[in-house]
């Protein structure tokens, strides 16, 4: 049976470990609590929001990939950005979430009633670049970064200069899927993001490993998107599920870039 662990991370901000590497986050305001991603679908991430918070709860989905919006099906109010609408079927395939939950070492743990059904992508709300969500007494504002996939979302929580970035720009980000868009598309909407956001924010959380990324990440990968596109790149060969890309920068044994920097990239020649 799939329990969740949870740490408080800020006075508003606690982070919610799932059962394949992926993590959430439940901010909480004075009126309403907003959950930031859902995780696989698998155990009642709804029971453990309830432990947390007794206020009326919105979720906000970074993008619609297995490991991020499957456990959405528990939620009532619900945001995405449409653009991840057929992703989001697709990774809500019951073979397809079952699949995802092998990487998972508590895989064996997992019983048949601790599968969430899939929602309908159609009934989530849309979620738009200039959103703003008054949760009373902090704000999340929503900025669009599409590249990871065409829907890609971050949010940031205006009173903790917190910005959250789901998968669209991390330690390890993955742009070599056939969703994704290529390097040349990311590296400028990467570029806006930055811009829009630069001096707003102090800490910056990732929903995979141990949530923690530098706040220099955003820069250090457009840095890695100028190498990938003058050749300059490391091209560790990579796989994932089956399919192939490559790691623009060398890592040691525990997956840190070997010249201490955080922000990394996977891609392919194709899709530069």
């Amino acid at each position: 049976m799939v329990t969740f662990k949870t740490e408080k991370v800020s006075d508003r901000v606690t982070r919610i470990f799932g059962i394949c590497t992926e993590l959430m986050y439940l901010v909480e305001g004075e009126d309403k609590a907003a959950l930031i991603d859902t995780g696989s679908g698998f155990g009642s991430l709804k029971q453990t929001v309830e432990k947390l918070t007794d206020k009326p709860v919105i979720v906000l989905l970074t993008h619609g990939h297995v490991d991020h919006a499957m456990g959405a099906g528990e939620f009532e109010t619900v945001y995405m950005n449409h653009n991840d609408d057929d992703i989001f079927k697709k990774h809500g395939q019951s073979s397809i979430r079952w699949d995802s939950l092998r990487m998972s070492e508590e895989y064996v743990e997992v019983v048949s009633s601790d599968y969430i059904e899939t929602a309908d992508a159609g009934r989530f709300y849309p979620l738009k670049e200039g959103d703003r969500f008054d949760l009373g007494g902090c704000t999340l504002n929503t900025y669009a970064c599409y590249g990871h996939t065409r829907g890609s979302m971050v949010f940031l929580l205006e009173e903790e200069r917190i910005l959250f970035l789901g998968d669209a720009c991390n330690s390890r980000t993955f742009m070599f899927q056939d969703y994704s868009l290529t390097i040349s598309e990311y590296e400028k909407n990467l570029k806006e993001l930055k811009e829009k956001t630069d001096g707003k924010y102090d800490t910056v959380f990732s929903f995979h490993g141990d949530g923690k990324l530098t706040k220099t990440v955003i820069e250090e990968v457009l840095e890695v998107c100028e190498d990938i596109r003058l050749g300059r790149a490391d091209d560790i060969p990579f796989r994932f599920l089956g399919s192939p890309g490559l790691l623009a920068k060398a890592v040691d044994a525990f997956d840190q870039r070997i010249d201490g920097k955080c922000g990394n990239v996977v891609y392919s020649k194709e899709r530069i």
